[in-house]
């Protein structure tokens, strides 16, 4: 399935990456957006402050992104994940995220967390695929009851 995609290492400041949350902001906004006040979440999602992103192409065209940021010595966080519509359903996501977890255990991260939105039940399904349980809202995240929080161990 995955054979015509290309991942790729990069970072916040990939035109491709930034492309790509472009289009998750539009998409989120489109789907949450009359229900959610998104603009309290923009500076916690900052690209700069991203050192290892993905983007993902299929036959070199854009088919999604990912990314992971330090959150503290042991942990990363999983950010701006996203795939276009028309590239949904090949396993795209599983194995972006898969990848991000591989590229935080090489840099030497012990536990990933991430916040999605109650709303985002694919999402959430995938995650728990992926080996995340839900935890106690975090951080900047405490205090935002929409928020859905997990994590996992990386081993």
């Amino acid at each position: 399935m995955l054979y015509n995609m290309k991942f790729l290492r990069t970072d916040g400041q990939d035109r491709d990456f930034a492309e790509n949350c472009r289009r998750l902001d539009a998409d989120l906004e489109a789907r949450v957006g009359r229900e959610i006040q998104r603009g309290k979440y923009e500076k916690y999602n900052q690209l700069d402050a991203i050192h290892e992103a993905i983007v993902v192409y299929e036959d070199g065209v854009l088919a999604g992104a990912g990314a992971i940021r330090r959150y503290d010595d042991a942990s990363v966080e999983l950010k701006r994940i996203y795939v276009s519509p028309m590239f949904r359903r090949k396993g795209i996501a599983q194995e972006l995220v898969s990848q991000l977890i591989q590229w935080a255990k090489e840099v030497g991260y012990r536990r990933m967390l991430l916040e999605t939105g109650e709303k985002l039940s694919g999402s959430i399904a995938l995650y728990a695929k992926l080996g995340f349980e839900r935890i106690p809202n975090y951080g900047p995240y405490a205090d935002m009851p929409e928020s859905i929080c997990m994590a996992r161990e990386i081993q």
